[in-house]
């Protein structure tokens, strides 16, 4: 619990430090900022564009905790009240409405994660069909600590899957008494090499007390299961199974000072409608206050609960982030826009893709695929996404397949 409270710690600092990528020096230099990786034009735009600068200092996430001096005025912070590993807790002040929304909905639907994507069954004699154990697979929790540092699949040079995009998994189990067998997530093999800096990736999050992990499947005598199992990187803007979080509490004005919420009662508002427990950090207005219309909400509390792939406070990290690239993105928009017109981004700003779609003009993929058929026309297509070509039977898990691979989506 110490551990994580110091973690907690880091978050806090996190918020409170400069985002600033100008050569990667000084003392306003990020702390994770690497030289060798600014060669991309995001970290361009936020070094290059005159807007960057104003962006930074005002927008984003950034120059935080300032002394209080006559010209600089109170920026943002960030309490910490709980944090343990599944979920953290922490009120953000002098920050807008609109910033703090966006934080949340990114966190939910923007934070890169892993799921198993591609299933390639070899033999199944269960009672369970096989796009059935797809998609149960699909949804099994994995650690996805360094999952940001795979490449996507649609920028990767490989023809299907390999380590630099992927992480490949396998389940053989046979029973072999009268007895039922279970199967559960802890028989998923790992069989892709590892990172030594991120050694439980792609492993499957198992959480109960007797290590086993979710149920899969269920065995009778002389049943088998035999696959294999394609794990990718993706966001659950594109599928929940990729969702980083199981909830994310939002919550501003606990005393209903700005009356935005019309409360419906019958006879007493405050007994109907009990406070929650963020209201101790607030008081609220005495009776006879003037009501100011032109009051707007500068607290919010924020509960950020994991799903178990990523701690709590990595997830609010990488929000942050996302939010900062997608700035830096609006600004490389603008400040190219000038050359022709059209912004002259190219494809590096394009929106979040599934991992299977290539909409870059890339030629490793002939096309890609929607959930109920192939977008290309090309020949032994079927309605259910038969990309024809193979005989390999693989089984997409309920959001796409790979090309080459026969699939059910």
């Amino acid at each position: 619990m110490d551990a994580f409270f110091e973690s907690g710690l880091g978050l806090e600092r996190f918020f409170n430090q400069p985002f600033n990528q100008d050569e990667g020096k000084g003392d306003n230099a990020s702390p994770d900022y690497n030289p060798s990786q600014s060669s991309s034009s995001i970290d361009r735009a936020l070094s290059v564009s005159p807007l960057a600068k104003i962006i930074r200092d005002t927008v984003n996430m950034a120059d935080y905790d300032h002394p209080m001096h006559d010209d600089i005025g109170l920026g943002p912070s960030v309490v910490i009240h709980e944090a343990d590993s599944t979920a953290v807790k922490f009120e953000a002040s002098n920050v807008s409405l609109p910033m703090m929304n966006s934080l949340r909905r990114v966190m939910m639907a923007e934070i890169p994660t892993l799921a198993i994507d591609l299933v390639e069954i070899e033999e199944n004699t269960s009672v369970l069909a096989d796009e059935f154990i797809a998609h149960r697979l699909g949804l099994i929790p994995l650690h996805a600590l360094g999952a940001d540092k795979l490449m996507a699949q649609r920028d990767c040079e490989c023809e299907q899957y390999c380590d630099r995009c992927s992480v490949r998994l396998s389940l053989h189990v046979k029973c072999t008494t009268d007895e039922n067998m279970n199967v559960y997530a802890r028989d998923l093999i790992v069989q892709s090499e590892g990172d030594d800096r991120y050694p439980q990736r792609g492993h499957p999050v198992i959480n109960d007390p007797d290590g086993n992990g979710t149920l899969i499947i269920k065995l009778r005598k002389d049943q088998e299961v035999k696959l294999d199992c394609i794990a990718k990187k993706g966001i659950a803007k594109e599928h929940a199974k990729w969702m980083a979080t199981t909830a994310v509490g939002f919550e501003y004005d606990p005393h209903n000072n700005l009356r935005h919420t019309d409360l419906w009662y019958e006879q007493d508002p405050k007994k109907e409608w009990p406070l929650s427990e963020n209201a101790k950090h607030e008081e609220p207005h005495p009776e006879g206050t003037v009501f100011d219309y032109d009051a707007k909400p500068s607290r919010f509390y924020i509960r950020v609960e994991s799903s178990g792939v990523l701690p709590p406070d990595v997830i609010v990290k990488q929000g942050v982030e996302v939010m900062q690239k997608k700035l830096a993105g609006i600004l490389h928009e603008l400040h190219n826009s000038g050359d022709n017109g059209m912004g002259g981004a190219g494809d590096e700003y394009d929106g979040p893709r599934s991992p299977d779609v290539d909409a870059g003009g890339g030629d490793n993929w002939d096309g890609f695929q929607t959930a109920y058929g192939a977008v290309n026309s090309t020949a032994n297509q079927s309605a259910w996404g038969n990309a024809g070509g193979s005989t390999t039977p693989g089984y997409g898990t309920s959001y796409g397949n790979s090309g080459g691979y026969t699939g059910f989506n």
